[in-house]
Formats: C-alpha cells, sequence, structure tokens
C-alpha cells in the first residue's frame, strides 16, 4: 500500500454475504460524511444521531437503510465512520457497497478498520489481536477470554511490568549521569526488583500452554476393542446420532470425526474396534490401521472398555498401545455392570446410552488437558506475545546475573533497555510494518 492510501476513505461489508434479516457497510475517513449525504435521503448527517433514509442511486431507490454516523475520534477507527444498516440480502448489500465506491472509497483491506483503530490510538495491539480473536473464538470460553484482553487486562498487566522495570531504568540512568548529586541503586535492590519482574512474567508464560490450547483446540481419540461403545458414546457427546451403531462387531470401519465444544476446541475422533482375530476383512484391517495412527496423532485417547464384561485380555493389549499416550480410561455400560466391583475403582464410569456420567466426562477432560481451572484464567497470549515474553525474560535475567556479579550498571541498563523493547512490542508501542502487517493480514475484511 503507498503511504498515501494509508488515511483515504474505505468502505467493506462488515456482516457475512448471505441472506438474513441486516447487512452492514462501514465507511471510515475524511469524505466519509460526503459519501453519506451524497448517496442517502438523510441530508447534513448529524453525528451521534441514527438517521432514518432511503439508498439512492441516479434518482433511483435501492433500499430502505438505518445510518449511523460517528464523528472523530469517537468512533471505532477514531476517524469520521458511517455504518449502513441494509436489508441483507446478497445483492442488497454489494450494490450499496459499489455505491459507495463509486462516490469516492476505496475497498478496504484485511483489518484495515482494526488497523486504523490502533494507529490512531484507540486500541493498543493487544486488543487488535483480541478482537480477531473474539471473532474466530471457536468456543463460548474462548470468547470470555478474549473479550478479557479486549478490554485492556493484558496491556494493563503489561503496563504494570513496564512500570517496575522503568523506575529501576530510570534510577540507574540518573546514577549514570549524574554521579555527583545521584548514588547509583544497590545492587540487593536491582536484584529484590529484577526478580519480582521475572516472577510476573512467568506466571503469565505458565498460562501460555492453556491459551494455546483455548485457541487452537485439541484432538481426542475413542479407542478400545469393537463393541465397547465407542460409537455410542461419540454421538452422545455430539448429542445427534453421526455414527452407525449396531450389535455387529466391525460396524465402524473407518474414522469419523467432528468438532464440538467442550469449553475447549475439541475433535473428536471415532474410531475403528481395535481387534486381531481371524474375522477381520480388508476394509476393516485397513480401518484398524487408521485407528492406530488416530491414536498416535491424538493429545488426549478416550480408553474404553465394555463394564457389563469386565477388562479383557483384548482390552489390556490395547491399553498397552495407548499407555504411553495421555488418557482416560473409562468403563462404559455401568448400568448394565456390578458397580461394586473393584475393578472400576480407577476407571470413570458412564454409560453412553443413558448418558450417565457424560459431564463428568466432560469436566475430566478439561481438567487433563489444561493447566488448571480456566476460572482463574487472567487473560490469553497468544504466540507472537509468548516470544516477546521470553525474549524480556531473557534481557531481565542477564540484568539479574550481572546485579548479583556487580556488573558496570551501564551494561545493566543496557539489558533492560532490551526488556522494556520486548514489552514495548506487545502493546504496539515499537513495531516493524512487517509484524503490523502479519498480524492484520489475519483479519477478516470487513473488521
Amino acid at each position: 500500500m503507498n503511504i498515501t492510501d494509508e488515511f483515504d476513505t474505505i468502505t467493506a461489508i462488515s456482516t457475512p454475504l448471505g441472506t438474513g434479516g441486516v447487512g452492514v457497510i462501514r465507511i471510515s475517513g475524511e469524505k466519509s460524511f460526503d459519501i453519506a449525504n451524497n448517496i442517502t435521503t438523510c441530508n447534513n448527517l448529524p453525528a451521534g444521531k441514527i438517521c432514518h433514509g432511503w439508498i439512492i442511486d441516479d434518482g433511483k431507490k435501492i433500499d430502505e437503510v438505518i445510518i449511523l454516523p460517528f464523528k472523530s475520534p469517537n468512533s471505532y477507527t477514531g476517524e469520521d465512520v458511517v455504518e449502513i444498516q441494509c436489508h441483507g440480502g446478497l445483492h442488497v448489500v454489494k450494490n450499496i457497497l459499489d455505491i459507495v465506491i463509486k462516490n469516492g472509497a476505496r475497498m478496504a483491506q484485511r483489518g484495515e478498520f482494526t488497523k486504523r483503530a490502533f494507529l490512531n490510538k484507540r486500541i493498543d495491539l493487544s486488543q487488535a489481536e483480541a478482537v480477531d480473536d473474539l471473532i474466530h473464538s471457536k468456543t463460548s470460553e474462548f470468547a470470555i477470554q478474549s473479550a478479557k484482553n479486549l478490554s485492556g487486562v493484558l496491556a494493563q498487566k503489561i503496563g504494570e511490568i513496564k512500570k517496575d522495570i522503568f523506575e529501576v531504568t530510570s534510577k540507574i540512568v540518573a546514577g549514570i549521569d549524574f554521579p555527583e548529586d545521584v548514588a547509583e541503586p544497590d545492587y540487593s535492590y536491582l536484584t529484590e526488583n529484577f526478580e519480582k519482574s521475572i516472577n510476573e512474567i512467568d506466571k503469565i508464560l505458565a498460562n501460555a500452554k492453556t491459551s494455546d490450547i483455548l485457541r487452537q483446540g485439541i484432538k481426542i481419540a475413542i479407542a478400545g476393542r469393537p463393541n465397547v461403545g465407542k460409537s455410542s458414546l461419540f454421538n452422545a457427546l455430539l448429542n445427534l446420532n453421526r455414527a452407525i451403531v449396531t450389535e455387529i462387531a466391525g460396524t465402524t470401519r473407518d474414522i469419523i470425526s467432528e468438532t464440538i465444544d467442550l469449553g475447549l476446541p475439541v475433535t473428536l475422533i471415532d474410531t475403528a474396534g481395535i481387534r486381531q482375530d481371524g474375522n477381520i476383512d480388508k476394509v476393516e484391517e485397513i480401518g484398524i490401521e487408521f485407528s492406530k495412527q488416530s491414536v498416535k496423532d491424538s493429545d488426549l485417547i478416550l480408553f474404553m472398555y465394555d463394564a457389563s464384561v469386565g477388562m479383557t485380555s483384548d482390552d489390556k493389549i490395547i491399553y498397552q498401545i495407548i499407555n504411553d499416550k495421555k488418557h482416560i480410561v473409562i468403563a462404559n455400560k455401568i448400568d448394565l455392570a456390578d458397580k461394586s466391583s473393584a475393578e472400576f475403582d480407577t476407571a470413570l464410569k458412564i454409560s453412553a446410552q443413558t448418558k450417565y456420567g457424560l459431564e463428568e466426562l466432560k469436566e475430566k477432560i478439561k481438567n487433563t488437558v489444561l493447566d488448571f481451572s480456566t476460572d482463574d484464567l487472567e487473560f490469553v497470549t497468544n504466540q507472537r506475545q509468548q516470544n516477546c515474553l521470553i525474549r524480556c525474560k531473557e534481557s531481565l535475567k542477564r540484568a539479574l546475573d550481572g546485579a548479583k556479579n556487580h556488573q558496570l550498571q551501564d551494561m545493566i541498563y543496557i539489558d533492560l533497555k532490551s526488556a522494556l523493547l520486548s514489552l514495548d512490542e506487545i502493546t504496539g508501542e515499537v513495531i516493524t510494518d512487517e509484524i503490523l502487517n502479519n498480524i492484520f493480514d489475519h483479519f477478516c475484511i470487513g473488521k
């Protein structure tokens, strides 16, 4: 993009294309109000007041609309913004978009509205990334966590760490620049403060694995011998009859997968029953190999056996295959079994048929995969933010070693400056065009 295009007037459709009740076309830039006045019956749009009228093109009425005008700086992008709410038909919104472009706007690029909000200091970079996370969240839990970042909790925490480091840095600089008037800070003071800042960063990084799982999700394979109820559990967790269930061994001959929300995004895989008797045909044999590969590739295995029969020698052979993977042992058909049997003490008792124990299983899946309850999660971080924090921590550790060894404070200052720059990258106070473009290229066009 040319630098002259950076702040011209842009437009895009901000709602999904298709049939719907309402479609929204957003315009941002200094020509927004002029364009809206030219194409609508709403003359001299009053900022902050909703206007009802019609879109007009060459004297023809195109659609009845609601106009929402926002005057700079009190808008999403910090510029003059006009949002047109029209009927949600595919051709209606595209026609209005074409009219807006014909009257002086250009098509927005990916994430350009949010990019302008960042460049105009309406939001920081961590909040901009939270917008994208919120839009693309795969679960209600991750949407809630993303909303926290959008409200500024991560930026606030980073600001607190920066403030502590900056205070120490200022004292070092004062001691270096004005040695006759200001004494250099004591090394014990430096050590104490560096350890405190490192500890705060460690608390954030401790959430990194949970953040990644909530964002990207996990693969869970249901494994076991034929007829233990794998497909029944698959259907029960999905709450629909997706997999065929019969009493005939080997009904499932291929892997079936679906995505579900268990508080974290889960790709659930129903595998073919693993067995080694002589009644296996070529198709089922291939299905069993697929099952073994799915077990190998999954993040968590739900190993199931039939509680009404008990753990058989075949079950034990299969368990040896999955034993080195993270797994949950499930005793299914507990409604048909002797619940007092000691064999079931360590297994999670469920009935896929009656859905007994299903909620307990969902909770155990979360507790097995996540490091801690998401109720304790202050905010989520992405890979870029985690890398910045790691670099900041490394700089602080060098500064800490220097303080412990009574290194010249000029040298310690260099590491502290590096630590601050790493934190500035998180909020976007220091950022390269390459990183910035990479972030906003992942956005949708209308955001």
